[in-house]
């Protein structure tokens, strides 16, 4: 909930934004104001090892509460008030409240009354696994308490740049069934409340400082709804989250830092998706309608039909930080890599900057195909991407080639899937996934 909202609920807003604090920072409130002696490590303690730099100067590795202060201040970040018993009993009301509906407190624990029985572990999602690739991508498998299935998302460091990107996921599974890509074949499962998706950035955020003093995650700054699942199938949960993060009083992140990117299920939801504070993406992957059924066999709508509900969605935006859009092409060898497959897409994405009234920003992302198993898609040489980027570029469309991060651990973009079936599985964090 916003800001005013939980100053409702907690009977003043500087408790409300404490707690904020805290969530922005992936603190557990009903933890750092109960000063719990083992505030960060029983529950990342047994991944630590995984990650490339793991915190120095505690017993088991990790931040102790007395630290904290010194990361706020370092962060350049407020220092919470304090909040008393009374205040953090009505955030466990809170939290019981949430995940009663959800299904998640069994009866002994909604009846507790220790407030650390009903942290955002316990009421939301754990951690269940970290890999972490060569080039430090760290991919996050994280156990759903409603029903124990698995999403990941991962945290990609741009060591020169001072920050990491996040690519966060919107659904359990996905429906779209685009044929390069791994979560398309797990089908959909469910889709993830605002709350779960939310708890990914808490976790990133918590990993990224607990490892930050030698910089090998720097902190989160930008946010990409590119994970598993399509944000068009589960809007409502999307566009609530994507203006919590960029709340001021919440997460803060600037609407140009987090993007939303649609396969476009139909022309309709590029409107609805741009009730969201946040910039728009699309999947295209190929503009001729024949090969684009070939790479995402449940498209329903012509590519000229979808073009024109991308372009009304963009003539609605009036901020500059929203005019800022993006076409996806996931490029693959002999399927959509050749120099007509640009001049079609130059074509497209031109018809768009004309038709779209005032500037716009608009780019191209390349992304070269990564290795899915696929019986025949192969990843294009560079050579070949390069050319494809240059006719762009010639033809005055901005193009740039996503570097590829994280496929030794099937962490890059189209690889992200997990195994994890509806059936309750046994929380034990010492009975880690492969």
């Amino acid at each position: 909930m916003d800001i005013e909202e939980l100053s409702n609920q907690l009977n003043g807003k500087g408790r409300a934004q404490a707690v904020w604090d805290c969530y922005r920072l992936g603190i557990d409130p009903l933890l750092y104001f109960t000063k719990s002696p083992d505030l960060e490590g029983y529950s990342l303690a047994p991944f630590m090892d995984s990650l490339r730099s793991p915190p120095q100067n505690h017993e088991n590795g990790l931040s102790s509460v007395d630290d904290l202060e010194t990361v706020y201040k370092r962060m350049q970040k407020r220092v919470p008030n304090g909040l008393g018993l009374n205040a953090l009993g009505l955030v466990a009301d809170l939290a019981k409240r949430t995940s009663h509906e959800a299904g998640v407190l069994d009866e002994t624990r909604e009846k507790c009354n220790d407030l650390r029985s009903v942290t955002v572990e316990d009421t939301i999602a754990t951690l269940y696994h970290i890999n972490v690739s060569a080039d430090g991508t760290t991919k996050l498998l994280l156990n759903m308490q409603r029903d124990n299935l698995q999403v990941e998302t991962v945290i990609i460091p741009w060591l020169e740049r001072g920050r990491s990107t996040l690519c966060i996921s919107s659904q359990v599974g996905c429906a779209q069934g685009c044929t390069f890509c791994a979560t398309g074949k797990m089908g959909k499962l469910r889709n993830l409340s605002s709350d779960e998706i939310l708890v990914q950035v808490y976790y990133a955020n918590k990993i990224c400082r607990l490892t930050g003093d030698d910089q090998k995650l720097p902190p989160v700054n930008n946010i990409v709804f590119m994970g598993m699942g399509e944000p068009a199938d589960n809007i409502d949960a999307v566009v609530r989250t994507a203006n919590i993060l960029t709340d001021q009083d919440l997460f803060g992140l600037g609407q140009s830092k987090v993007t939303i990117s649609t396969v476009a299920p139909s022309p309709e939801v590029f409107m609805k998706l741009a009730s969201a504070n946040a910039a728009l993406a699309w999947s295209v992957h190929a503009v001729n309608d024949k090969l684009r059924k070939k790479l995402v066999p449940t498209t329903r709508y012509t590519m000229e039909e979808l073009r024109m509900g991308f372009v009304n969605a963009l003539n609605t935006r009036n901020s500059k930080s929203l005019r800022m859009t993006m076409l996806e092409i996931a490029l693959i060898h002999d399927v959509n890599d050749q120099l007509s497959h640009a001049d079609d897409l130059a074509d497209f994405a031109l018809n768009i900057m004309h038709d779209v009234k005032g500037s716009i920003k608009l780019v191209v992302n390349l992304i070269p195909f990564n290795d899915i198993g696929h019986a025949t898609y192969r990843k294009p040489s560079i050579e070949r991407v390069l050319a494809f980027q240059k006719r762009l570029v010639d033809r005055g469309v901005y193009t740039y080639i996503r570097k590829t991060r994280g496929d030794d651990e099937s962490a890059a973009c189209g690889q992200l899937a997990t195994t994890m079936k509806k059936q309750r599985k046994d929380q034990n964090h010492g009975d880690l996934a492969p």
